[in-house]
């Protein structure tokens, strides 16, 4: 990755169909006139990267991927912690290769090639004498993109650039019972699987035009075609009978075109620098047309050379929504997109701030914002990804209101041999929906009140260094049921119990707030064409049990008079406790 941009607030017109914020990644375009690389093995995890010239000064290549492998390392201990005769296993993983090729035609034409793929991958299969469990969940993308970068004059330049992107969920669970009294009959089998996914192919042109010093100008179009590869549950019995249901349009894919143009322009007014803009968008679904006009605008007020003003104002339109089930705190994404009955997601958000630098050292600023949005889309009470053949998604649905505003804080030092930044982040962020919580507002499920993060960088000698990173977040928002009654249901001679959970307020349970303390040391050595680094750290090193996920549970609890009683209790599933590593880190 050659930079990282995050766009929160006051978005210039040349993003788009988003409501949240906007992450621009620049990759590396891979070395003309010599091979590089680097790379790193450690305890947990390992990366590789390589660039050079296939044609010097013509054509050149890079190639990067990273995994872990934390699951490999930990199954001796799962396994001797399993009960006896018990078997356990873990996939607990992620992955992600890049690559880029980069020819230049000449000095006016350049044409980049990159991909990239990836996935995060958790499940496990426990099993004993008398049967089988396992179940996991997936998901993982796939990006490439081809650039065309010319240089029309020497103010003008453009880029043409086509993109093909993929994403895929996948959600499975297998139930295996061994029968022990007749080992000869057949057991009993269950499986399920849930898979979604969203497919996108487009082209845009963007252009870049500099008349002079105090006017950049930048303005452009694209399209977007949308393959929806709706959310679809598959089970299977003993008898191998598989049921299929799609949630979208009984077993189709649903499809969109979404098209835009932008214009904007930066430009100064004294000490008063402007960004505006207008960024066009239009969708076609099912014979339905919408169409948007988003108006930008971004204000920096230099008051001197250290003091500095600044306010945003920037609309935006969602056409695709994603949904996920607040009833699971597992990610469970499903991409829809509007329709005739589901209107595009709409938000306005204004933000004003103040920002400091003392002695080009150290920089300092506070920035206060509010967000309104319209058109929201969650699922509506009870209803989940999940979807029978009888049910249209937009049956299961609900559209309503959000609200965000906050305060963020933010001081860094950049120079000297101890750098390192803090950052504070007081936030709220609402929903409500006429069909959802009594009609009620209700915290969103990522609403965090408190956000802080502390990071440390201390160089002892050229060769030692120290770091450290403190992270603390307010626990996240979730749905609990509150109590369960029992249902009798006969057939024939017998009659069947069932359970029936319900209550509880939408997000009104929080589970336990997170933080945790990783620290590294590293010892560096540089040679003439060759630097290597050991770096030993700790992650979650004071052994925090942060929560992944949250479910209600019961336990016996013995009475004053000796009997026992059930009683409901939540519980927390924590993933990552303390985490030793040490890598050997070498560049070339």
């Amino acid at each position: 990755i050659k930079n990282v941009t995050l766009t929160k607030g006051g978005f210039p017109a040349r993003f788009g169909g988003r409501l949240s914020s906007v992450l621009e990644i620049n990759m590396q375009e891979g070395n003309l006139q010599q091979w590089h690389g680097e790379g790193a093995i450690g305890l947990i995890s390992s990366k590789l990267t390589l660039e050079g010239p296939i044609q010097k000064g013509k054509t050149s290549f890079l190639i990067s991927g990273r995994r872990t492998y934390l699951d490999l390392l930990a199954a001796p201990f799962i396994q001797a912690s399993a009960g006896p005769g018990e078997e356990v296993d873990l996939a607990l993983y992620f992955y992600d290769l890049n690559a880029k090729i980069q020819h230049k035609f000449n000095d006016k034409h350049r044409l980049l090639l990159s991909a990239y793929t990836g996935a995060d991958v958790f499940g496990t299969t426990i099993a004993d004498e008398t049967g089988a469990f396992s179940g996991g969940i997936n998901w993982g993308n796939i990006i490439s993109a081809a650039r065309w970068n010319w240089e029309i004059g020497p103010k003008l330049f453009a880029n043409t650039t086509l993109t093909y992107s993929r994403y895929n969920l996948g959600i499975t669970a297998a139930q295996e019972s061994k029968p022990t009294t007749a080992p000869s009959s057949p057991g009993e089998k269950f499986s399920a699987k849930y898979v979604s996914g969203i497919e996108d192919l487009g082209g845009k042109i963007d252009f870049d035009f500099i008349p002079n010093p105090n006017h950049y100008l930048r303005f452009g179009l694209g399209v977007t075609h949308h393959t929806y590869r709706p959310g679809a549950s598959s089970i299977r019995s003993e008898s191998g009978q598989e049921v299929n249901f799609d949630t979208i349009l009984g077993t189709s894919n649903a499809y969109s075109t979404e098209f835009f143009l932008y214009g904007e322009d930066d430009f100064s007014i004294g000490p008063l620098k402007i960004n505006a803009g207008l960024h066009a968008s239009g969708f076609s679904v099912d014979g339905e047309l919408y169409t948007s006009l988003q108006p930008r605008l971004g204000l920096r007020w230099l008051l001197d050379k250290n003091w500095a003003l600044k306010a945003g104002f920037s609309t935006m339109t969602q056409y695709i929504n994603l949904l996920s089930s607040e009833a699971l705190t597992l990610p469970t994404d499903l991409w829809v997109p509007s329709t005739a009955r589901i209107k595009p997601q709409q938000s306005w958000q204004a933000a004003v701030g103040i920002a400091r630098t003392f002695r080009d050292e150290y920089e300092f600023s506070v920035e206060a914002y509010y967000k309104e949005m319209d058109n929201v889309i969650s699922f509506k009470e009870g209803a989940t990804f999940l979807f029978g053949l009888e049910n249209d998604w937009q049956d299961k649905v609900t559209q309503g209101e959000g609200e965000s505003y906050g305060l963020e804080v933010f001081m860094q030092k950049k120079v000297g041999r101890t750098t390192g930044w803090i950052g504070y982040t007081l936030s709220w962020n609402w929903r409500q929906f006429d069909d959802i919580n009594s009609g009620e507002r209700y915290p969103f499920r990522y609403d965090r009140r408190h956000d802080i993060s502390v990071v440390v960088n201390h160089d002892f000698t050229p060769r030692i260094g120290m770091s450290f990173a403190w992270v603390y977040g307010t626990g996240n928002a979730v749905t609990l049921s509150t109590y369960r009654f029992l249902t009798a249901e006969r057939d024939g001679e017998y009659v069947y119990t069932n359970t029936i959970e319900a209550g509880g307020k939408r997000n009104a349970f929080r589970m336990s707030d997170y933080h945790r303390l990783d620290f590294s040391i590293e010892f560096r050595k540089q040679k003439k064409n060759w630097e290597r680094k050991w770096v030993i750290g700790v992650y979650n090193s004071y052994w925090h049990r942060n929560p992944y996920f949250m479910y209600a549970d019961t336990r016996s609890v013995q009475q004053p008079d000796g009997s026992f009683k059930n009683e409901r209790v939540f519980k927390e599933v924590s993933l990552f406790p303390l985490i030793p590593s040490i890598s050997y880190q070498f560049k070339f």
